[in-house]
């Protein structure tokens, strides 16, 4: 039930509900608070109730009693699940999400047929309040922060593919102007360009949010409240998800009845922390997955409940190098002959190696991949594999590899001849196909299942090189958590695609840069690679040209040349924006002299006499144009202070 709050009280109250779906009971005198301005992190097992509460924050669904209450007068936004194949272009997509904004054009169009001025003045002013002016450059920065190039946001919405439709359905709820922001997933069809783009943009985000989602560094980047579901209950933490992940820990190590296996959890991660630290050989990624591993050992406890447990099988060779690249081109063969991804290809695969690949979507990651597993022969050069060499890969639509008529037992038993039926049941049931699940066809299993019995598959086949692209799409939280402590103690060579930053920081030692048709080394971590790309982004607003790639060169000498030219070439940046802003911050004070010029005219009296009629209208519409060019200028002036805190 959804009753007005009062302007007193303008909060999101939770107070004693409780729900029921079917015969399942989802709520049961269920309370908690949100204040406005906070960024809620919703957190659970699946079937715990997160996306019921978001349709009760919508009305769509009502309690069976309690209540659930916010300010009558909010505008809730949220992201549409499905787009209709329209042949609207994506940028008049993307402005329909303000549905005020387009009242007022329906309105304007109206009066302006109508010729009637006094009405048109009002519309004019109306449209001018709901930023008209700079609706179209707000959506078309939507449209390509979220991964759109300027040529595609005038394409119709009918010709991209379904991901692609969710990112607009994704920037239709951003542009729509709104007290309260629902977002379930949004970084399900994001690559992780777009999610740090997504992340900076929901800081900025005035209103109050709530997210679902199953990646936690995007969680621990934006919250500052957790609500947790459980036993049917919602209990608010405050702070982030690793903040919520501690405080449960520790609630745990009192609670938890099996300390036994918490110490042999921790103790088994501590070993491997151990073991890699003096095995380290690139500082600054070594010390960031060190890092991340030690937080692992730390919140061992939180994860104890899991019902996943799983541990990749002992290789049976060790070839190095493993894959050999000699001058190799990758990419595909279509009608009309070769299309060229990638090329210039030059390096080995060593045994050991963690390499997390970098870059935004279609800049030829998973054809790389492709190419690597073999299922993409090269256009030109020679990839050479390693004796004993065996690949185990996880494919974008690995699901689809799946015999939808056979159960995980009988899947497994084709790729594990001569096995006992307990052996196979007891590896199974690592990942949570237990009793009839095992022998149940995976058909129905939903998206996360059918993810984690791919992951088995390719577990049981003892690979010593694997290659993951996006292997965490369909995983929650507790899975994606058991993937990571395995990958992190996986012995063999990893290459990694993955949008999941808390997968990549603990898994992977180093990482490459894939993007202009190369592959190069990229010196530096996540945090490096975030600041890069906002400084890339913040470039591009800004009309100047991307700031160098941190390539690691493996000569301290010319890393300091390179990076005494990266200061000479920010310091280079800085002038001209700092001329810019001066000059943008003489013409605001014009601006602001001739709007209160215009405010004191038009609350002069005498202005609305008859004989001034001509002068009310002039007055009206210097108004509505003043307001205007004012709010250009000052997004231009923000748009440059933010440019130039990200060069600096």
């Amino acid at each position: 039930m959804r009753a007005p709050t009062t302007a007193s009280r303008p909060v999101i109250r939770i107070e004693s509900l409780t729900l029921q779906r079917g015969t399942k009971p989802l709520f049961e005198n269920a309370s908690a608070v949100v204040h406005p301005g906070e960024k809620a992190g919703l957190v659970g097992a699946n079937g715990s109730g997160k996306s019921t509460l978001f349709a009760l924050l919508r009305g769509k669904l009502h309690s069976d009693a309690g209540e659930l209450d916010f300010p009558a007068s909010w505008r809730v936004a949220h992201v549409a699940q499905e787009t209709p194949a329209v042949e609207r272009t994506a940028l008049d997509y993307v402005l329909d999400g303000d549905t005020r904004l387009r009242e007022i054009e329906a309105q304007l169009a109206k009066v302006q047929a109508a010729h009637d001025g006094h009405a048109e003045a009002e519309a004019h002013i109306a449209y001018a309040d709901a930023n008209g002016y700079t609706a179209a450059s707000r959506a078309g920065a939507l449209l390509l922060g979220l991964g759109f190039s300027v040529a595609e946001t005038g394409q119709s919405v009918a010709s991209f593919s379904g991901g692609w439709r969710m990112r607009l359905n994704l920037a239709q709820a951003l542009m729509c102007p709104s007290d309260l922001l629902l977002l379930d997933e949004p970084t399900n069809h994001l690559d992780l360009d777009a999610i740090v783009w997504l992340e900076d943009w929901l800081k900025r985000y005035a209103g109050t949010l709530f997210i679902i989602s199953h990646d936690r560094e995007f969680l621990d980047g934006i919250c500052d409240v957790t609500l947790h579901l459980e036993s049917r209950q919602i209990k608010r933490y405050t702070g982030n998800y690793s903040a919520f992940e501690t405080r449960r820990a520790e609630q745990l190590v009192l609670e938890q009845a099996a300390f036994e296996r918490q110490q042999r959890e921790v103790a088994h991660l501590q070993s491997f922390v151990d073991r890699f630290r003096y095995k380290a050989s690139k500082a600054r990624q070594a010390q960031s997955r060190i890092k991340m591993l030690e937080k692992m050992e730390r919140l061992a406890p939180v994860h104890v409940s899991s019902p996943f447990s799983f541990e990749f099988r002992e290789a049976l060779a060790s070839p190095s190098p493993m894959l050999t690249l000699e001058e190799v081109r990758c990419g595909y063969q279509t009608d009309k002959g070769e299309k060229t991804i990638l090329s210039g290809l030059d390096f080995s695969l060593l045994n050991g190696q963690r390499i997390g690949l970098l870059g935004a979507n279609g800049q030829g990651k998973s054809t790389l991949v492709k190419t690597l597993a073999g299922v993409l022969p090269p256009l030109a050069g020679r990839v050479g594999q390693g004796k004993g060499l065996a690949i185990g890969y996880f494919a974008q639509h690995q699901l689809e590899t799946l015999r939808e008529d056979r159960s995980p037992l009988q899947q497994l038993a084709a790729i594990a001849p001569g096995v006992r039926e307990q052996d196979l049941r007891d590896f199974l049931g690592s990942f949570n196909f237990r009793g009839e699940m095992a022998l149940a066809p995976v058909g129905p299993f939903s998206g996360g299942e059918k993810a984690r019995l791919a992951l088995a598959l390719l577990i049981w086949q003892r690979p010593n090189l694997l290659l993951l692209d996006e292997p965490t799409n369909h995983l929650d939280l507790d899975m994606r958590e058991a993937l990571t402590v395995a990958l992190a103690q996986f012995e063999g060579t990893l290459i990694l695609v993955s949008h999941d930053r808390h997968l990549l920081r603990a898994c992977a030692d180093e990482f490459l840069l894939v993007g202009q048709g190369k592959v190069t080394p990229f010196d530096g971590d996540l945090d490096d690679y975030r600041s890069w790309l906002l400084q890339n982004a913040a470039a591009r607003r800004a009309g100047l040209n991307a700031p160098a790639v941190k390539v690691d060169s493996g000569n301290r000498k010319e890393q300091r040349r390179a990076e005494a030219q990266t200061r000479q070439r920010l310091a280079e940046l800085r002038k001209p924006l700092q001329r810019e802003i001066a000059a943008l911050e003489k013409k605001l004070e014009k601006l602001n002299a001739e709007k209160a010029r215009l405010d004191a005219l038009l609350a002069d009296e005498a202005t609305y006499q008859d004989a001034n009629k001509s002068l009310l209208t002039e007055s009206l519409r210097q108004q509505a144009e003043a307001k205007v060019e004012l709010e250009k200028t000052e997004t231009e002036w923000l748009e440059k202070q933010s440019a130039l805190e990200a060069v600096g």
